[in-house]
């Protein structure tokens, strides 16, 4: 069966004035590198944020540290050096780096919150540094069932922003995933929204299980920084589940065009008493 078409109920202004708000709300200049789960054991994680290497890992003591990604002896690059028992070693000469400011090289202030490891950039985002990034309310740990996702986009982060504010392209782009998605509730006069009122976006979508299978819920979409946008399932199965999806500036690629590492973090729950196996199931798994 052919979908009911959705253009007309589009509100570009209504994204637009939802991307402009939330430009302006503080991020403390704290930037998503990737999964928590990357660093375990003697794991780190490295990536380019606006053209600034950076790696990460976890030092001596086992609190994340992290800073510049080159070499401050002859510039090699660390994302290709192991970590041994919470030191940093640089593969060409062998400079050891535990997280503390050595040989020129100075740490970054990095935060795990069990899910996402975050870096801040204060030469990069410009703002007024925060302690600890701004992260969204989510489910309680213990009893949610967690995965992270990490794709790049030829596309600047507010492109990301504004993608996942328009909910009215879903069932039609993502078919794959849900279907039968109706808008049931937006910020006011699309006029109006430029400038203030709520950005709260519900909608009413199902997701796709297996086959014609599949599971309805009611869904609120908000963005509450600059490069983030949360989902949050707030009636149907899993409710209290939450998807956050947090844009980082990469740099620019060969061709002078800007990339973006798209973040995704899933924090799922159930009632179903099958849930909480499958959760055992999934911690056993990642411990190994």
């Amino acid at each position: 069966m052919g979908q009911r078409p959705t253009w007309r109920e589009a509100r570009p202004a209504l994204i637009a004035g939802a991307l402009k708000r939330a430009r302006t709300r503080p991020s403390g200049n704290w930037y998503v590198v990737g999964a928590s789960r990357a660093l375990r054991g003697d794991g780190k994680l490295a990536r380019t944020v606006a053209g600034q290497e950076i790696v990460v890992w976890r030092g001596p003591d086992g609190r994340p540290v992290g800073g510049p990604g080159i070499c401050p002896h002859l510039g090699a690059p660390l994302r290709d050096s192991p970590v041994r028992c919470g030191t940093l070693v640089c593969h060409w000469h062998g400079l050891a780096l535990d997280g503390d400011p050595y040989a020129g090289w100075s740490p970054l202030p990095v935060h795990d919150d069990g899910v996402l490891v975050w870096a801040r950039l204060d030469a990069v985002g410009g703002e007024e540094p925060l302690d600890a990034p701004v992260v969204p309310p989510r489910p309680e740990p213990a009893r949610a069932l967690t995965a992270v996702y990490t794709g790049v986009g030829v596309c600047e982060p507010e492109d990301v922003v504004a993608n996942r504010l328009d909910p009215w392209h879903g069932a039609w782009l993502h078919p794959y995933a849900f279907v039968d998605l109706t808008v049931v509730d937006a910020p006011g006069d699309p006029a109006g929204a430029v400038d203030d009122g709520p950005d709260a976006l519900t909608v009413d979508v199902s997701f796709k299980v297996a086959g014609r299978i599949v599971v309805p819920v009611r869904a609120v979409f908000t963005a509450p920084g600059p490069r983030t946008v949360v989902m949050r399932v707030c009636e149907g199965e899993g409710a209290g589940s939450v998807v956050e999806t947090h844009a980082t500036p990469l740099g620019a690629d060969g061709a002078g065009r800007p990339r973006t590492a798209v973040i995704e973090a899933v924090l799922a729950v159930s009632a179903r008493p099958g849930f909480a196996a499958a959760r055992r199931a999934r911690s056993f798994h990642g411990r190994r």
